[in-house]
């Protein structure tokens, strides 16, 4: 089934990207968990647009409104008196504007290392490529995984913006210019390697194209081993269960 361009009409007008993005994430767990990887390996869609806030170390405050009243500095009652810290006052204090971050990602987790994260699909949407910012924070988290030896498979089906993430992606790894240029439409599958000493990155750029069929992509699971992505099927899975002539 051929690429259709989802930000244009006829398409646009009856099938938002943001509904598509999706449906398209939850289908490459499908394919992903349903026959191509064995039990040790779990795969996880990861839906978000817009800015977001994640605590890895949270600290909650105990709800005192039930009558359990902290013995405050100097308390004569029978719990220990604790000093309040008081923290310094800021060096100083800058604005900062945190760009919004749309992800449409598959995780894979490998159960056998302790739900160690070893692949991510990304599926780029407009917001990832509009702003100079927001295109250097996409490119740093794909880097960011990179550098962890996590495979990445990155699509970018995106037809209203000219930006180009791949290319940008090995500008940030200051890599020498790409001997295979691929147009702003494009999917490729990355894998780094250490090979006598020196850090590899492996890279399988396609061009993608509407009316065209999309690649089937290595998602490299370890430095020595890959399933493929079948993209197009999996597009043809998700137009047909979202009734996408």
């Amino acid at each position: 089934m051929p690429l259709r361009d989802h930000f244009h009409s006829p398409w646009k007008d009856e099938n938002f990207w943001e509904g598509f993005h999706s449906a398209w994430a939850n289908t490459i767990v499908r394919y992903l968990n349903g026959s191509v990887l064995s039990r040790r390996y779990r795969a996880l869609p990861q839906v978000h647009l817009g800015a977001w806030v994640e605590a890895d170390v949270a600290t909650f405050e105990r709800d005192t409104s039930q009558g359990a009243v902290p013995v405050a500095e100097g308390d004569s009652g029978e719990g220990t008196a604790t000093a309040v810290w008081t923290p310094p006052e800021p060096v100083q204090t800058l604005a900062v504007d945190f760009p919004n971050q749309d992800v449409f990602e598959v995780r894979v987790l490998d159960e056998g290392r302790d739900m160690r994260l070893v692949a991510v699909v990304e599926l780029v949407s407009p917001a990832n490529k509009d702003w100079a910012e927001h295109r250097r924070g996409f490119v740093s988290k794909c880097a960011a995984y990179l550098l962890q030896q996590i495979g990445v498979v990155l699509v970018d089906i995106v037809t209203e913006r000219r930006a180009n993430l791949h290319r940008e992606l090995l500008e940030l790894l200051a890599l020498k210019p790409a001997t295979v240029e691929v147009p702003d439409l494009y999917a490729v599958a990355y894998r780094t390697h250490k090979e006598n000493g020196q850090w590899h990155l492996d890279n399988w750029p396609y061009a993608l194209a509407v009316g065209s069929p999309l690649p089937t992509l290595p998602l490299w699971l370890a430095s020595d081993f890959s399933v493929p992505v079948d993209l197009e099927w999996i597009y043809e899975e998700t137009c047909q269960v979202l009734r996408i002539e």
